[in-house]
């Protein structure tokens, strides 16, 4: 069995910093894919960057609790300045549109494909597919375009997935409440167990836009710096693990 590794970054389009930061990450390191967020400052720029970075693969972060929609007429999913929900409000009872969440997401999607790029998987922002109804409309969504998803969940089936995820790429990095540690040992062992593992990052530079709006900030910048490490791929190389993206698996 063929041992392969995704680093996948989230939040590409968040802001141009944190678009710059998975670039090099992926230039000079071991990231190999990302995660757009249709709704963001930065969307655009990561779609310029990402058509000059053939090699990354682009995924579609499905963005619900952080900016405003791309749809005008989801009102359900918004708070009364148009922008979405923060994510307090679905760790309470909650009540949204199933339709009107179907719509946006689409969208979402819809609005990479226009802008010239072929989705190699999907996730979501704060994992809010996992709850309902997201997780119904995630799994409806995955099917209508074909598209593998993140294994944050019990994946049916029918649809494509790595075999194992890590919560976090952490070496001194990231905040432990937030994502578990990860040492490069027991992701060696888990490649050549499974098969196929991804692992979940935040690299990114920051900007305003990170500093007034993310909970995760300054952390973003030594991830970046940790998957640039040479000793790392080395150590993948040696154990003829394989760093791949969404559309290897």
């Amino acid at each position: 069995m063929e041992s392969k590794v995704i680093f996948n970054a989230d939040d590409f389009g968040y802001s141009r910093a944190i678009n710059l930061g998975i670039i090099q990450a992926h230039k000079n390191g071991i990231l190999s894919s990302t995660t757009i967020m249709p709704n963001m400052p930065g969307f655009e720029n990561g779609i310029f960057l990402a058509k000059e970075n053939p090699n990354l693969g682009i995924g579609v972060h499905l963005t619900l609790t952080c900016g405003s929609p791309v749809l005008s007429d989801v009102h359900s999913l918004c708070q009364k300045d148009g922008k979405f929900h923060k994510l307090e409000f679905y760790e309470e009872p909650f009540k949204i549109s199933e339709e009107e969440l179907y719509r946006e997401w689409d969208a979402q999607i819809l609005k990479v494909l226009n802008a010239g790029i072929k989705p190699t998987h999907l996730d979501s922002h704060h994992h809010v597919n996992i709850l309902p109804p997201m997780k119904e409309v995630f799994i409806k969504l995955a099917r209508k375009y074909e598209l593998p998803v993140r294994n944050n969940f019990d994946v049916p089936e029918d649809i494509k997935t790595v075999k194992r995820f890590f919560l976090g790429f952490d070496l001194l990095s990231l905040d432990k409440e937030i994502c578990k540690p990860l040492t490069f040992n027991n992701l060696i062992q888990d490649c050549q167990t499974f098969g196929t593992v991804e692992v979940m990052c935040h690299p990114g530079f920051l900007d305003h836009v990170i500093i007034e709006n993310s909970s995760m900030a300054t952390q973003r910048v030594f991830v970046c710096k940790e998957l640039q490490f040479d000793r790392y791929k080395k150590l993948l190389e040696q154990n003829e693990v394989k760093i791949v993206t969404y559309g290897d698996i």
